[in-house]
């Protein structure tokens, strides 16, 4: 049995509708149905239902809040809830795929240079503090696991940049977006493909970095995922440093992740303009949840 937690967030959503298009039946449960910060309810659901294979998009993912209120959910659920999950896979023997961020990293990374998935970890926010202790309760649990590092999520099923950029597109003839945070953004379709992808051909397990692609000497900031969006409109999009954002959470200067690792399982990686492209194309299939299958 395949399971899905967090099922009806942005990518929870995304690979139930991947999953429904391939015919693979699958278990998709939010917290109504499964509470993964209750140790309790997740080994009994385990031990009752047996799957062999956990996507875990259940998270935290709230940055700022998770500076100050939110701190507490955010350990409850990216640590806690992570270690239950880990530790139920282990006893069941299921393979656990589970979803982390660049915020793990934290500090300076000269532009052009990328992350590699051993690279050391110094995470400088609560968010990237509270993942990376996830990442830890997995390995500990001696789960058979795919841990994949992803940044500047967007898809068609959830509040991302693209629609905030659409947004105020609609009421401004000029937006002003940060060009000092680099990285490349990732569709949620090309994450859930992958996700897949590592489990059909049964990759080595261990940490995997996965964003869309770019060109070689490519830089990319905010700014430029911003213009790209917007290339259509008549908004205006001018370059701003961030200093002028006030934001309660550290943002990493440079998040570009090296690819090499997750193209050498055999997955080819649309560059991050063509999958914008085809999202956009898809248009908003938030509307649409009949077209979502499987069970809750």
């Amino acid at each position: 049995m395949i399971l899905i937690t967090g099922g009806n967030g942005q990518l929870g959503t995304e690979l139930r509708h991947l999953l429904d298009e391939r015919g693979v039946a699958y278990t998709a449960a939010d917290v109504a149905e499964l509470d993964i910060t209750d140790k309790t309810s997740v080994d009994a659901f385990f031990e009752t239902n047996q799957p062999t294979i956990v996507y875990n998009c259940a998270a935290y993912t709230a940055v700022d809040k998770e500076e100050g209120e939110g701190k507490a959910l955010g350990e409850k659920i990216n640590v806690d809830g992570t270690r239950n999950i880990a530790e139920a896979c282990a006893r069941v023997g299921a393979t656990m795929v589970q979803i982390s961020t660049d915020y793990v990293f934290g500090g300076y990374l000269p532009i052009g240079e990328e992350r590699f998935p051993d690279d050391e970890k110094h995470p400088e926010s609560e968010y990237g503090r509270t993942k990376d202790l996830g990442e830890q309760a997995i390995v500990a649990s001696g789960a058979k696991f795919y841990v994949i590092r992803t940044a500047w999520l967007f898809g068609s099923y959830g509040p991302n940049f693209v629609f905030t950029m659409q947004k105020l597109a609609e009421t401004h003839a000029e937006l002003t977006v940060v060009n000092d945070q680099h990285g490349v953004p990732t569709w949620s379709r090309t994450l859930a493909e992958f996700m897949t992808h590592l489990v059909d051909v049964d990759a080595a397990p261990g940490f995997y970095h996965l964003s869309n692609d770019k060109a070689k000497d490519e830089n990319v900031t905010w700014f430029d995922f911003a213009t790209e969006i917007l290339k259509d409109t008549e908004t205006l999009v001018k370059p701003v440093d961030s200093s002028g954002f006030k934001q309660a959470a550290k943002r990493p200067f440079n998040s570009t992740m090296n690819l090499d690792k997750s193209k050498a399982t055999g997955f080819v990686i649309p560059s991050w303009q063509a999958a914008l492209a085809q999202m956009l194309t898809a248009g908003d299939l938030r509307a649409q949840p009949d077209k979502v299958k499987g069970t809750m």
